[in-house]
């Protein structure tokens, strides 16, 4: 055997690993519903100030981003783009939600919101923490 590591894999050596740990996981996971969502927010002048993306896998939404433009902040934005991506999620079937989010972003902003921290990773990248929380969607 050979073995070899590759500081700069191609976008084609990276789909090619994806799709085989696919088709080795497809016995346990093959039919779960999977999509994408978004959510914007605008403000008088129709440009966008807000957004959050997410994806649902089975019954969880994870949720990749959430940007509030900082003109923005403390206005409540973030928690309606939140509260929608939720109870779209729920409507889709999903029942729980999961994030995360570095140690000078938003932590406090989701244990507000009934998130609930399950996991933190200290020095990450170098010296923040990454912190990974979640929460039951039914619990509102």
């Amino acid at each position: 055997m050979k073995y070899r590591m590759d500081a700069s894999p191609s976008d084609d050596d990276i789909t090619a690993i994806r799709q085989q740990l696919q088709q080795s996981n497809a016995p346990f996971l093959a039919g779960l519903p999977e999509g994408s969502l978004a959510g914007y927010a605008y403000n008088d002048n129709d440009e966008r100030i807000g957004g959050v993306v997410a994806n649902t896998w089975g019954q969880w939404l994870l949720i990749k981003y959430l940007w509030v433009d900082d003109a923005f902040r403390h206005r409540h934005v973030g928690s309606h783009l939140l509260s929608n991506l939720e109870e779209y999620a729920k409507e889709m079937g999903c029942k729980m939600a999961f994030v995360d989010t570095l140690s000078f972003q938003a932590k406090p902003f989701y244990e507000k919101h009934g998130y609930q921290c399950q996991m933190t990773l200290s020095d990450y990248p170098v010296d923040h923490a990454l912190h990974f929380l979640t929460k039951a969607l039914n619990e509102d």
